[in-house]
């Protein structure tokens, strides 16, 4: 996620929890390693994206030799692929003639004298073409069914791997046989569009991954060319900002390998005693809801320009067990924080399973920022625990810093009803600038808005046989100066671990009703606490 520090903060807060407090989770990760290639996630053209073999590899916007987030799996593994193609003619592309350009390929090699044997236990590879992207369909909560909803590819690949299955159109078994490289898939990178891959696994022996774009590729070797060639793909955007990535002034995108593939908590809470429950959901540092309860695993291996964790962690599997005393319905809420001084903006587009004593219900949930979605009802016995888990696999284009909550009726009610009217200001509200008016508890948050693109069905993607490649192992040679652009000369070799150093306001309508909308929000609290 992209979330770039506003030179002014932005003031965020959830209107459900305003004059309550929010609890941590205190979760863990599992340690399986999980490679990330979303870094660039909007790619310019052919290229390697990541790479985690020993070496390096060449920036074709500056001719740097940039360290590759070598790492070597062995065991259970995991891997997400997330990238956009945004070509050099991009606003000459009609958004009604959008057609495959590139092909991004995952390429398992074999440095050992070995075979190695993966069995592949779930997961799935979908483009635009096949899940198309619509920003604002399909929004608020419905019944997921057995068949998912079309909401992008991040989201139909999270719904196979929420359900643990394997897409029938991948390999459950492969071997890649000694001092080998094989192309495990490829599927079409739809100009403006997007292509997504989840995978989890098992080997038996040492490997490594690499993620290529290729142009109009005819077979694998065109595809493996690609990687001999050297040369990372253009639209890496961050290679001058290096120096802010390191200190936490912006996030970039996650290139790398990551700890952690699944995130487990469990809370115990008495509704009776404690009243509501609020707790944080895919939190990060800028937006845990006051609870310093950060939901983001590190990063082992990365490139120099990723983000330095797994800040979105994106196809990671939370389950969060909540163990409920109370008596009667109660609403399990799902929010993200009001931005003020912004536009709201899409914030999650994905499918949530809710297991209870009543069995297990899915469902799908759009939810913009600002807004407080009841998941359903759940019914409490009195007297006992009620046990609810809640489980996702967060998917691509969604922003974090989400909460979770399980408060009455009543009480989600009114805050809807003050969101409806918000809504209404806002559409009459002039644009005249103003300060950032305070709002109860200040969180800082910065808006992501994602894009797609649509199209017709493609083949699926392609299982090709593996090639040897004697002296692969080597370090790609420099490249020609000629060929770079700009004619730039290559410059020293450049890796994470020794980098070089060097809002709108709102129209006085809607602050108005907005600040009555709170007030009246924590003038009810009050009265339902009573003196």
């Amino acid at each position: 996620m992209a979330l770039l520090q506003p030179a002014q903060p932005a003031y965020a807060y959830v209107a459900l929890m305003a004059g309550q407090k929010a609890r941590p989770l205190n979760g863990t990760f599992n340690n399986v390693p999980v490679l990330h290639s979303n870094q660039p996630e909007e790619v310019e053209g052919p290229g390697i994206l990541i790479s985690t073999t020993p070496g390096y590899a060449y920036a074709s916007e500056t001719g740097q030799a940039l360290r590759n987030a070598e790492y070597t799996f062995n065991g259970e593994f995991g891997m997400h692929l997330h990238h956009k193609y945004f070509p050099p003619n991009r606003r000459s592309i009609s958004p009604d003639d959008r057609r495959a350009e590139l092909t991004l390929a995952a390429i398992l090699l074999n440095p050992g004298v070995r075979p190695v044997h993966i069995r592949f236990s779930r997961g799935a590879v979908r483009n635009s073409f096949e899940a198309p992207y619509l920003a604002n369909n399909l929004m608020g909560v419905k019944p997921l069914g057995p068949r998912p909803w079309n909401t992008g590819p991040g989201d139909a690949t999270a719904v196979q791997m929420l359900r643990s299955r394997l897409d029938s159109k991948l390999a459950d078994e492969i071997t890649i046989p000694a001092r080998s490289r094989i192309v495990l898939f490829q599927t079409d990178l739809p100009a403006l569009g997007i292509a997504n891959a989840l995978l989890r696994g098992s080997s038996d022996g040492p490997f490594q991954i690499a993620v290529v774009a290729a142009k109009s590729p005819n077979s694998d070797r065109d595809v493996l060319a690609v990687l001999d060639e050297g040369r990372l793909a253009p639209g890496r955007v961050y290679l001058s900002r290096i120096d802010d990535i390191q200190n936490r002034r912006i996030f970039s995108r996650v290139g790398g390998v990551a700890l952690g593939d699944s995130y487990q908590a469990t809370i115990t809470h008495d509704l009776d005693v404690q009243g509501p429950l609020h707790v944080p959901l895919t939190s990060t540092d800028r937006h845990n809801f006051g609870t310093r309860d950060v939901q983001v695993n590190a990063l082992v291996s990365r490139m120099v320009d990723s983000s330095l964790d797994n800040v979105g962690t994106y196809g990671v599997r939370f389950d969060v067990d909540l163990n409920l005393k109370g008596n009667g319905p109660y609403e399990l809420v799902m929010s993200h924080p009001t931005l003020i001084g912004g536009q709201p903006f899409t914030a999650f587009r994905g499918s949530i399973q809710i297991q209870t004593s009543a069995g297990l219900r899915e469902v799908h949930v759009g939810l913009r920022s600002g807004q407080s979605l009841s998941l359903g009802q759940i019914d409490l016995r009195p007297g006992v625990v009620n046990p609810v888990r809640v489980s996702m696999v967060y998917p691509a284009d969604a922003t974090p810093g989400h909460l979770l909550s399980v408060v009455s009726a009543s009480q989600l009610a009114l805050v809807q009803e003050r969101e409806r009217q918000l809504d209404l200001a806002r559409a009459g509200a002039t644009s005249r600038p103003t300060a950032p008016p305070l709002a109860p508890p200040a969180l800082t948050i910065a808006p992501q808005t994602p894009m797609g693109g649509t199209g017709p069905l493609l083949p699926p993607p392609q299982v090709l046989r593996p090639t040897p490649a004697p002296g692969w192992m080597n370090p790609p040679p420099p490249p020609p100066a000629s060929s770079i652009r700009g004619s730039l000369a290559p410059s020293p070799l450049l890796s994470p671990m020794r980098s070089r150093t060097g809002a709108a306001g709102t129209g006085g309508s809607l602050v108005d009703r907005y600040r009555e909308a709170v007030e009246a929000q924590q003038q009810f609290l009050r009265d339902q606490r009573g003196p």
